[in-house]
């Protein structure tokens, strides 16, 4: 008998598990707490601010202050992993380039940046300084700054995610505060630091940090703690990118229906991102749409949430795990508890790889399209090897009465850092892919 799912999250052995829980969208998209209505809001909030943003970002011009990344075909990608991971005829592979978004050159742009203008809006309204009628650019004004300047935001990070928020939040005039991890990169930490942003630093893990920045924002009415484990703006922040991903899969021609489906590989830390995405993703594609979070085997924190149906309330170190990965952005050893109750029946699958196989991806996804990217983004090119060379896998194709050809299905690599990595970093993950 082969090991199964929680026997190889122990051993940290690379494994598929089928959710048993996911649902038909209709079924389910109803009962839960957030609704498609608020993914529209939050893209209408983020168009009220869009003056604003192309105004602090020249980045941003040519957008008109909307963030979003490109959809690329990836055709030398696809044939790279159909001949050294043996799929057979995959093809329509994708990347959704979130690894350049502009402004914080992570997927955290979008729910970072979104968190923060959602809680500028509601100072600017509350100050009785704003009414409806505003051009949004205004907040930009001494006015305003020196109302922004009296709070604090404050966040636990690993890293990108305080990027995003200390980004946007100086360019208001708030003060910020990233509470960093063990895992984060010095060179995040240096960037924030340039721009004024107070990092505090951590000899524990993430979940750690974020329990300590809460305990210090507790009480206090001037700091507004942006909490990754349980924050609603973020996940809505991140869920708009479906919305404008549809207009781009119909500008390509992409086409999803019962015999054309789509499957998102979406690299999981806390959830919060692929949380939003997948939140989106079966209300846009609804049943056609299977979403698969992917994570390191030595920190599977949202597969153990949802496979023992403890969420947050498990830890990997319950199951004697190190959280020792180079992926940085997914070195989380507890799940959010939110997002977790919510993908309980939206998510198609949890998938974990090892490091030595995100190095790979990385370097071939250097090689094959030029793409330089974080450890956590790569880990997304690992997903169709688990769902088309694992029995768990093809088990999971043939339960859910899918067709067994990787042709058949449009394939998005979901990239989740690596704009603003410094070019040497970039040089020594490519020599260490290389070594082993």
């Amino acid at each position: 008998m082969e090991p199964s799912a929680i026997e190889r999250l122990k051993g940290a052995q690379p494994f598929f598990w089928g959710n048993p829980g996911c649902r038909h969208a209709p079924e389910c998209l109803e009962s839960l707490p957030l609704k498609f209505e608020d993914i529209l809001d939050a893209e209408k909030r983020l168009q009220r601010f869009a003056p604003l943003l192309a105004e602090c970002f020249p980045d941003l011009d040519a957008s008109g202050g909307i963030i979003e990344s490109k959809l690329v075909k990836c055709h030398k990608l696809a044939s790279w992993i159909a001949r050294e991971d043996g799929i057979d005829g995959l093809s329509n592979v994708y990347v959704k380039a979130d690894h350049a978004l502009p402004v914080a050159g992570s997927i955290k742009a979008r729910g970072g940046i979104y968190a923060v203008l959602h809680f500028a809006e509601r100072v600017a309204r509350e100050s009785a300084l704003m009414d409806d009628g505003l051009d949004y650019r205004q907040l930009l004004d001494p006015k305003f700054r020196r109302i922004f300047g009296e709070y604090e935001l404050s966040v636990g990070s690993t890293g990108n995610l305080g990027l995003s928020i200390g980004i946007m939040g100086s360019a208001l005039g708030f003060r910020v505060t990233v509470h960093m991890s063990k895992e984060a990169k010095d060179w995040k930490k240096e960037r924030l630091r340039k721009r004024g942003v107070d990092v505090v630093e951590h000899a524990s893990d993430y979940t750690a940090a974020c329990v300590m920045a809460r305990q210090l924002s507790d009480g206090n009415p001037k700091i507004h703690f942006i909490d990754d484990e349980n924050s609603v703006e973020l996940f809505l922040g991140y869920s708009v990118a479906l919305l404008r991903l549809r207009k781009q899969f119909a500008d390509a021609g992409i086409r999803v229906d019962a015999g054309h489906p789509v499957f998102f590989y979406l690299p999981c830390g806390v959830g919060g991102a692929p949380g939003g995405i997948t939140f989106a993703a079966r209300h846009v594609f609804g049943d056609f749409a299977h979403c698969f979070f992917i994570e390191p085997v030595q920190a599977p924190c949202m597969a153990a949430g949802l496979i023992t149906g403890k969420h947050s309330d498990i830890s990997i170190y319950d199951f004697g795990l190190t959280l020792k990965t180079d992926a940085d952005g997914l070195a989380v050893s507890c799940p959010s508890r939110f997002v977790g109750k919510l993908m309980e029946p939206l998510l198609s699958a949890c998938i974990t790889l090892t490091d030595k196989d995100m190095y790979r991806y990385l370097l071939a996804m250097y090689e094959t399209e030029d793409m330089e990217v974080e450890t956590s983004s790569s880990s997304a090119c690992g997903g169709p090897k688990m769902l088309y060379r694992t029995n768990e896998g093809i088990e999971f194709i043939k339960s859910m009465g899918l067709q067994a050809s990787p042709g058949a299905a449009t394939h998005i690599f979901w990239t989740t850092g690596g704009l603003f990595v410094p070019a040497e970093q970039h040089a020594a993950y490519r020599a260490m892919a290389r070594r082993i």
